[in-house]
């Protein structure tokens, strides 16, 4: 393989195991966005406090990162827990606007309280032996830790998608954002439901947060440095739909990378600029729910 095709190739990879990341961070956010119907702009938090859960477990318990990940979900999805029943609950009711602001304003709260709690030192979790190193593909070389990324994000990908479209969990949870009034006729308890949904969105949150630090270290302001991203994924694929925001993910992944490549002092230009022109031509997102 020549050196163009190698260099393209092994490009595209990190773009995928990057965007598998995003989508693991964003899957929550796509649930309570466009499902949910709720404005959750605190939603990087809990990705944010997974991955310093994870670093307290490694550090004062001597876990390993795997053995870190449940404990981050476990630890993340109670808080979130707690929040959802004490914050958010009524804010089902009120205005976008009021959701905006309460959950923005949750964000600073909870960047303050890292900050004072962790330092604002960037922080990587240790990868264990066994994912270090590289594969030689074709010449294309290949992260281990990256291989393992983009198979665990795609498992997990596939069980969300089979728990919302394929499961009674599922049907209950479409029914109670379409027709809540309906579902309680039922006998479906459609605040149970969401605080569930919500609970489960935040851990899957925690678990983008924890595998990721390779690629986004956890510091203080990580709620808010990548909201942008999170939030575009969402519009990009489409308001509630996890098809549309699996593809976006892996979209704009690859398109960040192939942007820092070819324009390293750009940054992340060209990819806000296809980003832009997709959204002028579906403002509805690629695969709108309907």
């Amino acid at each position: 393989m020549s050196d163009f095709l190698t260099t393209w190739a092994a490009l595209t990879f990190n773009g995928i195991s990057f965007g598998m990341i995003l989508f693991l961070i964003s899957s929550g956010l796509t649930v309570t966005l466009g499902v949910m119907r709720l404005v959750n702009l605190s939603h990087c938090g809990f990705a944010m406090i997974g991955g310093y859960i994870a670093m307290a477990a490694v550090d004062y318990l001597g876990f390993g990162l795997l053995a870190s990940v449940p404990v981050a979900i476990v630890g993340t999805m109670i808080i979130a827990a707690v929040v959802e029943r004490t914050l958010f609950q009524w804010t089902y009711g009120i205005t976008q606007l009021g959701q905006i602001l309460m959950t923005f304003g949750l964000t600073l709260v909870m960047v303050a309280l890292c900050n004072i709690i962790f330092g604002p030192l960037l922080h990587a979790l240790p990868v264990p032996n066994w994912l270090t190193g590289n594969f030689d593909v074709a010449n294309v070389i290949v992260s281990v830790y990256r291989v393992f990324l983009v198979i665990v994000s795609g498992l997990i990908a596939l069980g969300i998608w089979y728990v919302v479209e394929r499961t009674d969990f599922g049907a209950r949870l479409r029914a109670s954002v379409d027709n809540p009034r309906m579902a309680r006729c039922a006998g479906i308890n459609v605040r149970q439901i969401f605080s569930f949904t919500f609970t489960v969105g935040c851990g899957l949150a925690a678990v983008g947060g924890v595998l990721g630090t390779q690629m986004l270290p956890i510091e203080p302001y990580y709620a808010l440095d990548y909201l942008i991203l999170t939030l575009i994924v969402v519009a990009t694929g489409g308001l509630g739909s996890l098809k549309g925001s699996f593809t976006a993910a892996l979209l704009i992944g690859v398109l960040d990378t192939y942007g820092r490549y070819i324009l390293p002092a750009g940054g992340g230009f060209v990819m806000y600029a296809i980003v832009l022109v997709i959204l002028l031509i579906r403002p509805q997102g690629l695969f709108a729910r309907a």
